[in-house]
């Protein structure tokens, strides 16, 4: 069964399901929650309360204990006969990261047997038989492949929870030669937020808050709190084309595709900078899960 889960530093991501990159380890069991994960003898619960950044996520088991959620809350939804569950797991890396990490991802989660866990009392049995490693935002970008292959050039711009990746596409083809990962992640944008807000108002912010703000669902903020959220989103989206240029990429030149969850969340700010010529936006969280599942069967198959 092939499964496709996207790890990013916000959130994790499958074709089905998204949800915050945190979690809360017990040796009890909690007395609530539905989607308690038992393990190995312990317990497992999610937190709004994400992991801080990891550049390498095979440095502990939290990403791992997260993939095993991530493979449960999929097999609810199909219902696989077999026991166990053979899972061909599609997962994904930076661009710039890439080279040097994805062979360590990829044995990350292999060689660990026949893995019993359960789910909201729901027992599931699964084999991790392969996993493979793609590079983000070019894997973000292959649904809107075709339309890329007509383009002399073209540039993909993901912006996630802690890099925004960038990867330069000549009639579909990357060109490796100009890629890479900026730590400009809608993450640094949330913690500028934060320390604004609370030296200006003496207020605490949660992402969440930001995030609704931003999403114009901000009705019970004071205007001048939003007023700064959003000042501080254009600063942001201004600085990020700036470091772009700085590395000789104009966003007016040639088509920019912006993909990724904090380019869905700052599309208006992205829209109205004045950086970027008439871009492409694919407006799917789980843009970068879709990519790995084309791209492990075009891997397998050819097509």
């Amino acid at each position: 069964m092939l499964i496709s889960i996207d790890h990013g530093n916000k959130q994790i991501k499958t074709v089905h399901k998204t949800f915050t990159s945190g979690l809360c380890e017990s040796e009890t069991r909690p007395p609530f929650g539905q989607d308690v994960l038992s393990y190995n003898g312990k317990y497992y619960t999610l937190s709004d309360q994400r992991i801080p950044y990891m550049r390498d996520k095979t440095a502990d088991e939290r990403f791992f204990i997260l993939t095993l959620f991530a493979i449960g809350f999929e097999l609810r939804r199909m219902l696989p006969a077999e026991n166990p569950v053979r899972v061909q797991l599609c997962v994904g890396l930076p661009p710039a990261h890439y080279g040097t990490l994805y062979k360590k991802f990829e044995e990350y989660f292999l060689g660990r047997g026949v893995l019993n866990f359960q789910l909201g009392g729901e027992p599931f049995s699964v084999l991790i038989t392969e996993a493979l490693c793609f590079p983000q935002a070019y894997a973000a970008a292959i649904p809107v492949y075709a339309k890329l292959q007509q383009l002399p050039k073209a540039v993909i711009v993901d912006i996630g929870g802690f890099t925004a990746d960038y990867l330069q596409i000549k009639y579909g083809q990357a060109d490796l030669s100009v890629c890479d990962s900026l730590e400009n992640g809608v993450i640094v944008l949330y913690n500028r937020v934060k320390s604004k807000i609370n030296a200006d108002f003496d207020m605490l912010l949660e992402e969440s808050d930001i995030d609704a703000i931003l999403q114009d669902k901000g009705q019970g903020y004071d205007e001048a709190v939003c007023r700064i959220v959003r000042e501080q989103a254009r600063l942001f989206i201004d600085d990020l084309a700036g470091r772009l240029r700085e590395r000789m990429i104009d966003l007016r030149s040639g088509k920019t595709v912006f993909v990724g969850g904090g380019s869905i969340l700052l599309r208006e700010q992205i829209e109205a900078c004045g950086k970027a010529g008439p871009a492409l936006f694919v407006d799917e969280l789980a843009a970068n899960t879709k990519g790995y599942e084309l791209l492990y069967r075009a891997s397998k198959f050819g097509g």
